[in-house]
């Protein structure tokens, strides 16, 4: 493994700026730092010139006049010195560290949790990485170590929170930041540069902390008439671009908080400005029978925490009544039914008459129609008579009474959503 390390260097190097025609002997790695490139061992540095190169002078920053070591292929470092070669095609500068030098003493970890965030509090030192540039500036690398914690995260297929690891890289301080978790975790701390170094170093542990903070995922499921996916007579009002659900009524949606570590629920459901209702259960259905726009405000709270208020909004459909005049029920799958275009329907009643006023048929869901047989045997071609009565649900009034012939329908102005139709509806069957 250590020998793919030395390879997976000099394919790193090969990236920056210029060749570095070094390689590491032992346990290393590379790191950089801007411009600047560092060769991180695990302990006593050794450093050996490529085989196309050989023997070179070795330079100390910042002396780049007098070689501490010259005409030798190899070296053996100091920890935090800087230094220079010269060869044929150039210079090369780098700068070298021990690990075991680095280590970091950290021996407690103290953490602090609140509705947004995790701090974390350690115990011990961590030595820095400092050196001086080829400028003699004082630069620093930033020592980072890697924490990790049990989360949740949403699962948008089963609509259920999963325990996740989450895994945090952040600078070594006294006090560090991570996230919140809704759930109860421990939080294990690492040193990054060990893992870069690929050393197998046990992390650092805390006790295992309750949790102060929420995650929720608000939704609102709409209950589907029919069959999803497949073709529907009942339309939906024209898109609104501020609209989330838009559909005809009556509507029933069924909301949920989907919240971890909430202990209280508030449900607001405002009608334009009008508050309508308000609930406190993680979970409830609402019917909306009346069109119009609305809004459902869900808060989800517990002792310690508020999460911010998340709105649904819902705009229910008018109603609306259009009637084909004419069918093909040829079984081509096209136009093979007398069928309502609607929305917004709470009653409906449709009968069906022959040219001599007979009741053929009959039925009182908007979403089906007639299929073209009388008595489970095909009607002749020609023309029918149909009478509908119907309600929307933005009828104030209305009635839903059988006429015994439709001569008798009389034409009036209807309040809306009252609807009484009549025609003629041709029946033509012609090839597939």
């Amino acid at each position: 493994m250590r020998k793919a390390i030395v390879v997976f260097i000099l394919a790193l190097v090969s990236a920056v700026s210029y060749a570095l025609h070094v390689q590491c002997v032992g346990n290393a790695t590379l790191l950089t730092n801007g411009k600047d490139t560092l060769l991180l061992f695990e302990k006593n540095p050794e450093l050996k010139t490529l085989a196309s190169v050989g023997a070179v002078d070795w330079y100390r920053l910042p002396d780049t006049l007098n070689a501490v070591q010259s005409g030798t292929d190899y070296l053996y470092p100091e920890h935090g010195a800087g230094y220079m070669i010269k060869h044929g095609g150039g210079r090369e500068v780098f700068w070298v560290f021990d690990y075991d030098s680095l280590r970091a003493d950290v021996h407690a970890i103290t953490a602090t949790l609140d509705c947004e965030n995790t701090e974390l509090r350690l115990e011990g030192t961590v030595p820095q990485i400092t050196y001086r540039n080829i400028h003699q500036a004082k630069k620093t690398y930033p020592r980072q170590c890697t924490v990790t914690y049990t989360s949740s995260v949403w699962n948008s297929e089963q609509s259920i929170w999963e325990d996740s690891a989450a895994v945090e890289e952040v600078e070594y301080q006294e006090v560090i930041r991570v996230g919140a978790s809704p759930i109860a975790t421990d939080f294990s701390i690492s040193d990054l540069l060990a893992r870069q170094l690929e050393l197998a170093e046990d992390p650092l542990q805390s006790t295992v902390y309750e949790p102060v903070a929420i995650k929720a995922n608000p939704q609102a499921i709409v209950t589907v008439r029919g069959v999803e996916g497949e073709p529907t007579n009942e339309v939906e009002r024209p898109v609104d671009p501020e609209t989330i659900l838009k559909r005809s009524a009556p509507l029933t949606i069924t909301f949920k908080a989907n919240a971890l570590n909430a202990t209280h629920y508030t449900w607001n459901l405002y009608h334009g400005t009008i508050k309508q209702l308000q609930r406190n259960e993680a979970q409830h259905q609402y019917v909306f029978e009346e069109p119009g726009n609305y809004r459902m405000v869900v808060g989800v709270s517990n002792e310690k925490c508020a999460l911010d208020s998340v709105e649904f909004l819902i705009s229910v459909s008018e109603s609306m009544l259009k009637v084909p005049n004419v069918f093909t029920p040829n079984g081509d799958g096209a136009n093979d039914e007398f069928r309502v275009v609607y929305r917004s329907l709470k009653e409906f009643h449709c009968w069906i008459y022959n040219r001599w006023g007979h009741l053929v048929y009959e039925w009182t869901d908007p979403a089906k129609g007639w299929d073209g047989t009388i008595g489970g045997r095909p009607a002749a071609e020609g023309a029918y008579y149909y009478v509908i009565r119907a309600l929307g649900t933005d009828a104030e009034e209305g009635y839903m009474a059988k006429p015994k012939y439709a001569k008798k329908l009389k034409k009036q102005e209807l309040p809306i959503g009252v609807y009484q139709l009549s025609g003629d509806i041709n029946l033509l069957r012609g090839g597939k």
